[in-house]
């Protein structure tokens, strides 16, 4: 089988597509046909070890998986003797943000990995609604969300913005998003009550004030966001922010009138379930901006990492 391989931390044009052998499930795994997966902020930070703490994660001096992708959707083709909960032939899709080794025409893992699709998604939907959704549940579990009150979201066209800003809708609030020239058109559809532009505007000139600022792409701080946040209000980054500060200020604002929670992920097994009701019943659409081969996966790399996206860059498997 093809698979996108790296041995040591690397950039993308260091990435290569080498033939290898197809792997075989044990007794309690499946093996699993890729048709499907992303290349997402995750995986840069996976295939370049930036911030140095993903060396901690994923080895040290080099990582302990060669093969890259944590996302994908597909059709198990086989399993073990052991796997009770899926069968051949079912189509599933999973996320794993330390690596599935998806980047690849085969995977195998175990059932806790894995997960229905629902009937009515095909196998893009289904792997551009992992990664940048399950950062988004974790965005709006970590606060209590009121009806009425008033949510900015910083960054609502990349794949973790997008996808919070249509999770935060169902809350009925009001919905102030930030975003370039050509995506204004897409973030109204996806139910922003207010605008930035942010290559024109400073969103932090806003005269409103917010519940709740959701800095989906962490390109902000608490300092330039806290004079827009209400008394008790909350500010949540997707990034540790500078000199990780993030982190530092959710200790010390804890008891703050105005706070910084920092987004530790919930498991899996919280937040697909979530992303597929909401995909069943028609309230999340993940956007997806281009595709690639599994041949060209280094441009897709290129292009991510060089913060260019809105939604998710899918790689079709042929």
């Amino acid at each position: 089988m093809k698979a996108a391989i790296r041995r040591k931390y690397c950039s993308p044009n260091q990435i290569k597509i080498e033939s290898i052998d197809k792997p075989i499930p044990k007794e309690d795994e499946v093996l699993i046909k890729v048709y499907a997966t992303t290349v997402n902020r995750t995986d840069c930070a996976n295939l370049t070890a930036k911030p140095f703490i993903m060396r901690f994660v994923l080895g040290l001096i080099k990582p302990r998986q060669i093969i890259l992708g944590t996302d994908f959707s597909g059709k198990i083709i086989s399993k073990g003797k052991t796997v009770k909960s899926f069968k051949v032939g079912d189509k599933v899709f999973g996320f794993n943000d330390t690596g599935s080794e998806s980047h690849s025409e085969y995977i195998t893992t175990t059932e806790e990995n894995l997960f229905h699709i629902p009937e009515n998604i095909d196998f893009k939907k289904a792997a551009a609604s992992l990664e940048g959704a399950h950062y988004a549940y974790t965005f709006i579990h970590k606060v209590n969300i009121q009806s009425g009150q008033r949510v900015l979201i910083n960054g609502a066209t990349g794949g973790i913005g997008s996808a919070l800003l249509q999770f935060v809708k169902d809350y009925d609030v009001k919905i102030t998003a930030t975003g370039n020239t050509e995506n204004i058109e897409l973030i109204k559809s996806l139910g922003a009550d207010k605008i930035y532009d942010y290559t024109k505007e400073d969103f932090t000139k806003d005269k409103d004030k917010y519940d709740f600022i959701f800095d989906a792409v962490g390109k902000s701080t608490f300092g330039k966001c806290k004079p827009l946040l209400k008394e008790k209000g909350i500010y949540i980054s997707s990034e540790l922010g500078p000199y990780s500060q993030n982190i530092f200020y959710a200790l010390f604002t804890s008891i703050s009138n105005r706070k910084v929670i920092f987004p530790i992920p919930y498991h899996k097994q919280k937040t697909i379930p979530f992303i597929s009701n909401f995909l069943k019943k028609g309230k999340f659409n993940p956007i997806i901006d281009r595709e690639y081969s599994l041949e060209d996966i280094s441009k897709a790399y290129e292009y991510v990492i060089a913060g260019k996206k809105t939604g998710n860059v899918l790689i079709s498997m042929k």
